[in-house]
């Protein structure tokens, strides 16, 4: 799918500082007149100017953010947010959930592969609907320490920038889930200092741009030793990088209630941070019975004053979707019970 390329913002216009002086010459002897570029051309051309500015700045400055980003809201029980097989190509998979379940989310989440641009075209999509996008920022087949290095900040500043002319709230994760082995950029592969060095410098670029519409979302798994899944400390990157901390989990056995699944995990965020927490991934595997357990997900979201969950409605090893009635009916119970998102 084409994605439009989003409109110039005058604010990204090099300043006159930036520009060649004119000489005298072209006002006395004017010549050939230049062949005037694309939009599409002037665009790139901009973009490079920025990532080269962003570059400098970065390297001789030693930019730290002092301040948050233009913020959502940070109530208990704002988002209600949902994955589903499809999405970003294509606003369907979203239509049919809200028609199957009854309810309507107001965060969608989706996943971007590196030199991914930002998804404008669904984000316009989901905000005319209601809801904020959820972009987690996969740094698939890419260094950690490249990134750190800034050596794709011309590809991050191109992502900023078509976030930036987006000018509605979006919420970004990078490297969701590094406190476990799975991942490319989990522990198995980088040292957690590197990750953090990446983080901070993905952050730096998109503010350096100017994208104050951006929520971070620092993503972690449920600790867990059996999966080998860590205490996240050692990857936190400091309060002035992080809006909200992310906790996936997921019920796999009938036995598992919120509080031995998520309670652990919440009570060592704690004691590094008070950001906002939402649940930004979970599901219920058929065999732990997904009628009950949808209940006490969103009972123990309540109790625990969480901003919110994010419900992964798709097949990954095990079908994690609402596609029974017995599901269905519970989950629509469940939205209306606790007005979580609503």
């Amino acid at each position: 799918m084409r994605v439009p390329l989003p409109r110039r913002s005058p604010r990204l216009v090099p300043s006159r500082l930036m520009r060649r002086p004119r000489d005298p010459r072209d006002l006395d002897e004017p010549g050939p007149p230049r062949p005037r570029l694309g939009a599409r051309t002037q665009l790139v051309m901009m973009i490079v100017a920025v990532a080269t500015a962003v570059g400098v700045f970065l390297a001789f400055t030693g930019f730290a953010p002092s301040g948050k980003s233009d913020s959502l809201s940070t109530n208990p029980g704002s988002y209600l947010g949902v994955y589903i097989t499809g999405i970003p190509r294509s606003y369907t998979p979203v239509t049919h959930f809200v028609g199957a379940t009854g309810v309507k989310p107001n965060l969608l989440l989706y996943y971007s592969s590196w030199w991914e641009t930002f998804r404008t075209r669904f984000a316009a999509t989901a905000a005319s609907h209601g809801a904020v996008p959820l972009v987690q920022i996969n740094p698939e087949k890419v260094r950690l320490a490249d990134i750190a290095a800034g050596k794709y900040n011309s590809y991050l500043a191109k992502f900023a920038t078509a976030v930036r002319a987006y000018q509605h709230p979006v919420v970004v994760g990078f490297g969701h889930e590094m406190n476990a082995q799975w991942s490319q950029w989990g522990y198995r592969y980088a040292k957690p200092a590197v990750f953090v060095a990446a983080w901070r410098q993905i952050v730096n670029v998109f503010r350096a741009i100017g994208a104050r519409n951006v929520t971070w979302l620092w993503t972690i798994n449920v600790i867990d030793a059996h999966a080998n899944s860590l205490s996240p400390g050692p990857w936190w990157p400091g309060r002035n990088y992080v809006d909200w901390v992310g906790i996936d989990g997921y019920y796999r056995k009938a036995s598992w209630r919120f509080a031995a699944l998520f309670g652990p995990t919440i009570k060592v965020i704690r004691a590094l941070t008070s950001d906002p927490i939402l649940i930004s991934k979970t599901g219920v595997a058929p065999c732990a019975g997904k009628a009950a357990k949808i209940a006490n997900l969103f009972s123990g979201v309540r109790s625990y004053g969480l901003l919110g969950l994010v419900w992964f409605d798709a097949v990954a090893h095990k079908d994690w979707r609402i596609d029974n009635p017995a599901a269905i009916a519970a989950f629509h119970r469940a939205v209306r019970k606790t007005s979580i998102g609503q």
